[in-house]
């Protein structure tokens, strides 16, 4: 059973800048698209870079600051000083873009983004080229997912396909996302696996199983000592 994928809910097109582009024409990009960064692209839109608002206040921040920081300052100060004199995208830019292909997992992604505390990835292809963008608020979008048509989903994609149970067997109820599984199937295994499989659909807050089994075929697990 397929589940989401970084295609599927990342946004396009993604807003571009070149090497070349202006400070004052990227600030004015980020304001009139109402976005918080800009990747920066060569001609074939392969990542160079990113600027952000934060590469951008370097200048405000710096402001009055005319000599270089001492040769003994850290390197973080030393590039927010450099990028302050920066005029053109190549010169306030940060280098390392965090990107992630576009058939990847949405679960790996969010898995990024939250451990290393990103606000969005750069969505690239096979190629390398930039299709697309994915921030923190696309992945959370799943979690809008209709209560109907999450238990659509229950009854099509794992009773019905991955499953072959005949839905009318089992009662699936969802309320704010969180999903209700009651009736009576076979063996306890086919009780487990469905609630997991239901536990990996897109919109689904959790799973409270209450499947009941006539055949308990699953076997407690011994401890060794």
């Amino acid at each position: 059973m397929r589940g989401p994928t970084v295609a599927d809910v990342m946004k396009r097109p993604v807003v571009t800048v070149d090497a070349q582009t202006p400070f004052k024409d990227i600030v004015s990009l980020l304001a009139e698209h109402r976005i918080s960064a800009v990747a920066v692209v060569d001609e074939g839109r392969h990542p160079l870079g990113v600027v952000s608002e934060a590469d951008l206040l370097a200048k405000e921040d710096q402001r009055g600051t005319a000599h270089p920081p001492s040769v003994f300052t850290e390197l973080r100060r030393w590039r927010r000083w450099t990028k302050a004199r920066g005029a053109t995208a190549r010169e306030v830019m940060t280098r390392h873009v965090r990107t992630i292909h576009r058939e990847e997992p949405l679960a790996v992604a969010a898995r990024r983004l939250a451990e290393g505390r990103l606000r969005r990835l750069f969505v690239i292809d096979s190629s390398g080229t930039l299709v697309g963008v994915l921030a923190r608020r696309d992945v959370l979008g799943v979690f809008l997912r209709p209560d109907e048509e999450i238990k659509r989903a229950v009854e099509r994609e794992v009773l019905r396909r991955a499953m072959w149970v005949d839905p009318a067997t089992v009662t699936v109820r969802v309320r704010d996302g969180v999903v209700s599984l009651t009736g009576l199937l076979e063996r306890r295994s086919e009780a487990d696996i469905a609630g997991e499989l239901t536990a990996g659909l897109p919109g689904v807050v959790d799973v409270r199983n209450e499947l009941r089994a006539a055949l308990e075929d699953t076997s407690p697990v011994r401890r060794t000592f």
